[in-house]
């Protein structure tokens, strides 16, 4: 078995072990040093264990007397103001104790003071009641006196009465008599009148109480409507002007029948009718005025909103006919600024509308004679292109015919007599005949070869 040596660090003395006692040795070490060091650890803990608890201890200690002194203050504090409050409370028990007895003392003195005045107007009471007796006594006989004359005045004035009374009942009944011999005579005429008739007594009626009025509508129009090129016509036309603006205008309709009229109308019959002239005369109320259907109770009240079947239509009885134009005129005489206003906003709009109808006239006859202009401009280029088409098969004709020349000219260039006398014997014999003739002549320049 293989060992190890260990010195021993107190001799210096060295010695052999095996591994088994090595290993022996270094577990016990190992053991011995773990064992130590954990009870090391463990007292460490301890201690610090302790020192935090000692420390929680004082401050705990501590947090707890700062909490009495401050409890201690604030009891001081509160015994204070119990105090200071108790003697607040004391003082003022005793001021009103104070206050008490000077009221209970006033109220004794007043009460004694009060006692001296009853007993002096009871007195006084006694002497006025005795006064009073007597002079009632008095007044009593004078009111009997009065009575008895105001009873011969009742009496004569009941007689009057009764002659009054009788002579206003014999007035009243010559009234009713005269007004039923009216209502017989509108009855028999309105029997004798064809319908055409009483629907023309109807318009009179309307136009008379108008006329009786118009100084109070100086500048309005109101006619009949004459104009049925569209079929059909109202009866009346109102409008009205500020300056030169209108600011209002009514369609009437004036209707009637006998009562002797086999088939009812209606007042709706005639609406539909009513808003197509309403619309065909440019008017913004439409108003029937009507005696149809008397004894409904609808129309018979007053002025009747229709405006659920046309807009701004109304039905009335004639007595509202005056009241409904006025009160028409006051309303719209108050939208006149404005009404104003949107004519200039409508008039700008218009001529927004012409400026804009212009500008696209324009842009129509600028884009058509544009593209007339481009398709000209392109088969103008298209020409060109063709034009340069051909002009480039010119030239490169011109070119072909230069480069003809040219060769042209060098084979004219490089042509010499030797060259054409060149098997040639009679030509050549001529021009050296030629060149001797000129040689015997002086000329310097004999004829190329």
């Amino acid at each position: 078995m293989p060992t190890k040596e260990l010195k021993c660090p107190n001799c210096g003395k060295v010695f052999s072990v095996n591994e088994a006692d090595y290993a022996a040795i270094v577990n016990q070490v190992k053991n011995a040093e773990f064992q130590q060091e954990l009870d090391r650890r463990v007292a460490e803990l301890h201690e610090k264990q302790k020192a935090e608890l000692e420390t929680q201890e004082l401050k705990t200690q501590q947090e707890f007397e700062r909490q009495l002194v401050a409890r201690d203050r604030e009891m001081g504090k509160k015994d204070a103001e119990i105090e200071r409050l108790t003697q607040q409370v004391t003082s003022a028990v005793q001021a009103e104790q104070l206050k008490f007895s000077q009221e209970l003392a006033q109220r004794d003195s007043q009460i004694e003071r009060l006692k001296a005045q009853t007993q002096q107007q009871e007195q006084q009471v006694k002497v006025a009641v005795l006064q009073a007796q007597n002079k009632a006594k008095d007044d009593i006989q004078a009111k009997d006196a009065v009575i008895a004359e105001l009873k011969n005045q009742m009496a004569a004035e009941k007689t009057a009465a009764l002659q009054r009374e009788q002579s206003q009942r014999d007035h009243y009944e010559l009234e009713l008599k005269q007004k039923q011999e009216m209502v017989d005579y509108y009855k028999d005429l309105k029997t004798r009148l064809s319908t055409k008739m009483v629907g023309e007594t109807l318009e009179a009626h309307c136009s008379t109480e108008f006329n009786r009025v118009r100084p109070l509508f100086p500048n309005a129009y109101f006619e009949k409507d004459n104009d049925a090129s569209g079929g059909s016509k109202g009866d009346f036309i109102f409008r009205d002007f500020e300056g030169e603006f209108e600011y209002v205008s009514i369609m009437f309709e004036m209707k009637n029948e006998m009562d002797t009229t086999a088939t009812k109308h209606k007042n709706e019959d005639f609406l539909d009718k009513l808003n197509k002239d309403r619309n065909a005369k440019n008017c913004e109320y439409a108003v029937l005025v009507s005696l149809l259907e008397p004894d409904n109770e609808l129309y018979n009240t007053g002025i009747v909103d229709m405006s659920h079947r046309h807009p701004k239509m109304y039905v009335i009885r004639p007595q509202f006919f005056i009241p409904l134009i006025t009160l028409l005129v006051q309303t719209s005489k108050k939208s006149v600024t404005l009404q104003q206003e949107l004519a200039l906003a409508k008039q700008q709009s218009v001529d927004v509308t012409n400026f804009e109808s212009r500008l696209e006239d324009f842009k129509d006859k600028f884009g058509r004679n544009y593209r007339l202009a481009s398709e000209k401009f392109n088969k103008a280029i298209e020409e060109i292109d063709k034009s340069i088409e051909q002009l480039q098969k010119v030239k490169a004709n011109l070119l072909g015919s230069e480069n003809n020349l040219r060769l042209a000219n060098k084979n004219a260039e490089e042509l010499s007599i030797k060259k054409l006398t060149r098997g040639n014997p009679t030509m050549k014999a001529k021009f050296d005949a030629a060149r001797k003739a000129a040689a015997d002549s002086g000329d310097t320049e004999p004829p190329k070869q």
